[in-house]
């Protein structure tokens, strides 16, 4: 029996984006558009009458905007949303809102007034759909339970000060990783014993936000990286969206950040490949990689250099993310000293600290 394709349901203000996002769905023979919506409350009517498996959600729009909607969705029936929004630093906060809140990914809009700009995110929204959809059974309604996180194991003030900016932690996540990055980093003791190196899959407008969000909800410090900054223990620097980011030693004793533009055209900017590589050469066998859930590949060769140089590497598993893609490649290429669900994985690294 063949599979049955992804109902989708779209929901936009703009004529214009409906049938320009339906008309690209509709192009792979995989999913099927079984519906149209022009603000929240209809999205929620056709949410309810239709059964869809996969929403495509505008973030701007009159009347019941989109956070508002979801905010519905995921109280009567939570499935998978990826939100649809504009390349703006006000966008990209409704955004990550939206992510709290229960969306699974986002997609920007690349409006510009050239249709053929429009056209070029076609690739990307169906491969998003696709994962959103197998990531059904992992919606949860907000407040929903959650695992109980790992204790995590104290550290004596004297191992601090011998530890002290010795190792380093590289953490590499896509979709679902903002959600997965505010259940692990809240965990670390504001003591964390090393430094912290993030590389999330994210447009440059998107950020410097998360950190500052993601600031405000740990005990360590979270922030944008700047070129130059040095890396100190108990603080976690995010990679700047379109840039790339490694680690290079200053001196005798200090390492710090370089940014650079995406000179090697890599599919990602910021790569969790070459900020870890790059981790692998300079802390040798004083890094720890992990890795959370996200889509595709980035970060196999990452994980597998700072294994390569005798260093520690964690993965999620598969039953806590909401895209097995990333772990699945380190896990299957063998790159995984422990899988461990999301709840533990900040405790595996206290234990590899």
């Amino acid at each position: 029996m063949s599979k049955q394709p992804i109902k989708v349901l779209v929901v936009d203000d703009s004529a214009f984006m409906r049938k320009t996002i339906s008309t690209m769905l509709a192009s792979d023979p995989r999913m099927t558009v079984v519906g149209l919506a022009r603000d929240g409350e209809e999205a929620i009517r056709q949410v309810g009458a239709l059964q869809p498996d996969v929403v495509t959600l505008d973030v701007e729009m009159p009347g019941m905007n989109g956070l508002e909607a979801l905010k519905k969705i995921m109280e009567i029936r939570p499935l998978p949303v990826i939100m649809v929004s504009s390349l703006t630093e006000e966008g990209a906060k409704e955004t990550l809102k939206a992510l709290e809140l229960g969306a699974v990914d986002y997609l920007p809009k690349q409006l510009d007034g050239v249709s053929t700009n429009i056209m070029a995110i076609q690739q990307e929204l169906i491969a998003k759909v696709i994962a959103a959809a197998g990531s059904a059974g992992k919606i949860a309604r907000p407040n929903g339970s959650k695992p109980k996180p790992l204790p995590l194991p104290s550290i004596s003030q004297s191992a601090l000060s011998v530890m002290r900016g010795n190792k380093i932690v590289a953490i590499g996540c896509s979709t679902g990783g903002p959600k997965a990055l505010q259940e692990v980093l809240p965990l670390f003791p504001k003591d964390f014993p090393a430094g912290i190196l993030i590389v999330q899959h994210m447009p440059k407008f998107f950020t410097k936000p998360f950190a500052e969000r993601m600031n405000q909800l740990c005990r360590i410090e979270v922030r944008e990286a700047e070129d130059g900054q040095v890396v100190a223990p108990g603080v976690a620097l995010m990679a700047p969206g379109g840039l790339q980011m490694r680690v290079a030693r200053r001196h005798a004793i200090d390492v710090q950040v370089a940014l650079a533009p995406n000179r090697e055209n890599h599919l990602h900017a910021p790569s969790v490949d070459i900020m870890m590589q790059s981790v692998a050469e300079i802390y040798s066998g004083r890094g720890i990689g992990v890795i959370l859930t996200g889509m595709g590949h980035d970060g196999l060769e990452g994980m597998k250099a700072i294994k390569g140089a005798k260093g520690r590497t964690v993965a999620q598993d598969e039953a806590t993310c909401v895209v097995y893609g990333m772990p699945k490649a380190v896990v299957d290429g063998g790159y995984a000293d422990k899988v461990v669900p999301l709840s533990h994985v900040a405790g595996e690294v206290m234990n590899m600290i």
